[in-house]
């Protein structure tokens, strides 16, 4: 018998818009993931590994080189001090690490704190390990908690808190503030953070994303997720690092063995490469990202669309409402898609309640042509909305 947890779940609105696009051979700036094919450097070193290296199961925990290579880069870049022997597992991508993270952790009856717009893998897995999400609503156009939010949210149930910093789909990268006050009641409440950090790279302009791992009293009580597919514009390659304290570690790898046990050793040994040798890289992804940005932005707003700030991630938002667009988000983008060539993401579809249901995301890590031909069916959708 199909088990209703899962049985009753809808299909991910990424594969629906996604599966839409290519059956309608739209524009897909829905889903994230670029149109370059990535680091030339570091897809060879895989090349290689795969025809000179070694090909059978790697170390459950992850090539050594990698898990050195992980601790490496968070010290030179966050000031990190991670042992990489007891500190650090490569999984099977940041959704397994998720994964992982809630199987182990969470005990059945445990308040979970989780802010909405939210990636929707989080509440089935919550729900899978036993756990009660307490759902935090956040709003355009800042996306940010304050202090009488968070206290209402936390209580003597609460255990674990979720944060997705920088932040998908609201595009923000939080401020020093709004996670000091996070790690401090996270502190007085005894409550462990699982931190989904993969777009901690891809932040623009001044922006600086700091991890709530590195907060005072948040060392030993922090699970820190990260993902080379994010980093280097990867996304198929499905690598990811979880990091926490050796008490924590033990009960994560150990979920982590059940669920894929291990990584490709091809890849972890170019993801390993990549930390090391890719600073040029790091350095110039985001700028590239933000002219891609910037394109966008300026063309939507050409287009009428009034477009909220993207500090990073791959993505901004448009309000509809503010666009003179006065029907849904699914429904604009369900319209979108099948009438004018475009897929977008509705934001409402990443609430469980009280759905927020006027912002729709727009992926811009694409090609200038790909860019400029979203532009002019999201207008042409604009048009038509504004017309019924």
């Amino acid at each position: 018998m199909a088990n209703p947890i899962y049985s009753s779940l809808p299909t991910t609105i990424f594969e629906e818009m996604s599966g839409l696009a290519r059956t309608l051979g739209a524009v897909n700036l829905g889903q994230g993931f670029p149109d370059d094919p990535g680091p030339e450097a570091i897809r060879a070193k895989a090349a290689d590994a795969v025809l000179n290296g070694y090909n059978q199961y790697p170390p459950m925990a992850g090539l050594p080189e990698l898990r050195q290579a992980v601790a490496g880069h968070y010290a030179r870049t966050q000031g990190l001090d991670l042992d990489w022997a007891s500190e650090v597992t490569i999984t099977s991508g940041a959704t397994e690490a998720l994964a992982a993270a809630f199987l182990a952790l969470i005990e059945p009856g445990d308040e979970v704190i989780v802010f909405q717009p939210l990636y929707d893998a989080y509440l089935p897995l919550i729900r899978r390990a036993g756990g009660v999400p307490k759902l935090v609503r956040l709003q355009p156009p800042n996306w940010r908690f304050d202090r009488a939010m968070l206290e209402a949210a936390f209580s003597a149930s609460t255990r674990f808190v979720v944060l997705n910093n920088p932040n998908n789909p609201a595009a923000v990268v939080l401020p020093e503030e709004d996670l000091a006050q996070l790690a401090e009641l996270c502190v007085a409440h005894n409550v462990t953070a699982i931190c989904d950090e993969v777009w901690e790279k891809v932040v623009f302009g001044d922006g600086i994303h700091r991890p709530l791992m590195a907060f005072p009293g948040m060392r030993e009580r922090c699970v820190k997720i990260g993902s080379a597919g994010k980093m280097f514009a990867l996304t198929g390659w499905k690598v990811g690092f979880l990091c926490a304290a050796p008490q924590l570690t033990y009960s994560l790898s150990r979920a982590h063995q059940f669920l894929t046990f291990t990584t490709p050793p091809n890849l972890q040994s170019a993801v390993a490469w990549g930390l090391e040798n890719a600073l040029d890289w790091f350095r110039q992804m985001p700028r590239d990202l933000e002219r891609s940005r910037d394109r966008l932005v300026n063309g939507l707003t050409r287009a009428g669309f009034s477009v909220l700030p993207s500090q990073g991630t791959y993505f901004l938002n448009i309000d509809l409402t503010a666009s003179g667009v006065f029907e849904g988000d699914r429904d604009f983008c369900l319209r979108a898609v099948k009438e004018a060539g475009v897929a977008a993401i509705p934001v409402s579809a990443l609430y469980e309640d009280d759905a927020v249901t006027n912002i729709v995301r727009i992926c811009f890590s694409k090609r200038d042509g790909t860019l400029d031909a979203g532009i002019q069916r999201l207008a042409r959708a604009r048009e038509q909305s504004r017309g019924a």
